[in-house]
């Protein structure tokens, strides 16, 4: 049998297997092609938008995702305009969580929040996104082109976070969303941008006490890890000894000050153990009034360390030996 033949052979095996199998695929003018099992082509259509409507509604109940896809989707192509497109669109954004394509069911509840504003399913809409996103910062993992599971990532779900922040600013979720930002890149150990976000949340919440309060203690708590990195950060420990020392005067009563004390006096003892080394460094190298300056800057960070004890014996030592060379 040469190639034309088998070429033949096969053409006519295809045409007679189309001939024989339903046409999944539908046209219907003025909305185009659709696919449809067989046996399906016309029972999910309905004339109205309303009777679309109970069909997408019934469908969802149902578990039937992909009719009350089609259905929903038809409200929105046909009647864009109608009273219950942003009904249709909340079944879009159910449907594709329910499927479990959580990217997708976030992006489709937004459009909801934007496109209709005043519908009373927005709250819904935003409470759902709030669902997801915090699925994603438990460690639930993004999908590749919606099918394929990657990696979590908390830079992506601070994203999530950030966008509900920005549909709710001041509401009580929008809160929420603001400290649960800062919370995945704290996950991520990114304590820089962490922080930030929860320094924004402290100023910008700063009228809802028990939020400004544990935004401005976790942002301390960012700056003391900030400082505790293999190089020693001066400036992430002076900002997480004046976030935490605010902390403890503007919240006297809260559970976390005797935790927040015993930081900062560690933080403190460390800068004064910095200023003592470098004061050392300077005593050895015969530069007397560099070393005399850094032990007092040790004293003042930490008066109550071993450090500062130290200090005090070496000042004195130089202060005396200092008198003998000019007698």
């Amino acid at each position: 049998m040469n190639w034309r033949c088998i070429w033949v052979f096969a053409a006519v095996l295809f045409l007679a297997m189309v001939y024989q199998a339903p046409a999944p695929l539908v046209y219907t003018p003025g909305e185009g092609w659709t696919y449809e099992p067989p046996g399906k082509q016309v029972k999910w259509r309905r004339e109205t938008a309303l009777a679309q409507l109970q069909v997408a509604e019934q469908a969802f109940q149902k578990g039937d995702y992909g009719t009350a896809l089609k259905a929903a989707k038809r409200i929105l192509r046909v009647w864009p305009l109608s009273d219950y497109a942003p009904n249709a669109q909340f079944i879009i954004a159910q449907c594709y969580e329910a499927k479990r394509h959580d990217e997708r069911a976030f992006k489709e509840y937004q459009k909801l929040i934007e496109r209709y504003p005043r519908c009373p399913l927005r709250e819904t809409a935003l409470q759902r996104q709030m669902q997801i996103a915090t699925r994603f910062l438990a460690g639930q993992r993004f999908k590749l082109f919606g099918l394929i599971p990657t990696f979590p990532s908390m830079s992506r779900t601070a994203d999530l976070f950030q966008t509900i922040v920005t549909n709710a600013i001041f509401s009580d979720i929008g809160i929420q969303a603001q400290l649960k930002a800062a919370e995945a890149y704290e996950k991520r150990k990114d304590y820089e941008m962490a922080a930030h976000l929860y320094e924004r949340a402290a100023d910008r919440y700063n009228t809802r006490g028990e939020t400004a309060a544990d935004a401005m203690y976790k942002a301390g708590i960012c700056h003391t890890k900030l400082a505790r990195k293999s190089e020693y950060d001066q400036t992430a420990a002076d900002r997480a000894i004046n976030l935490l020392s605010d902390f403890i005067a503007l919240y006297p009563n809260d559970p976390r000050v005797e935790q927040a004390q015993r930081l900062v006096d560690e933080l403190r003892t460390e800068q004064a153990r910095g200023s003592f080394q470098i004061a050392v460094y300077y005593q050895k190298h015969n530069r007397t009034n560099a070393a005399l300056i850094y032990y007092a800057d040790a004293i003042k960070k930490a008066p109550n360390s071993d450090y500062a004890k130290e200090a005090l014996k070496r000042i004195a030592q130089l202060q005396e030996k200092r008198q003998k060379t000019t007698q």
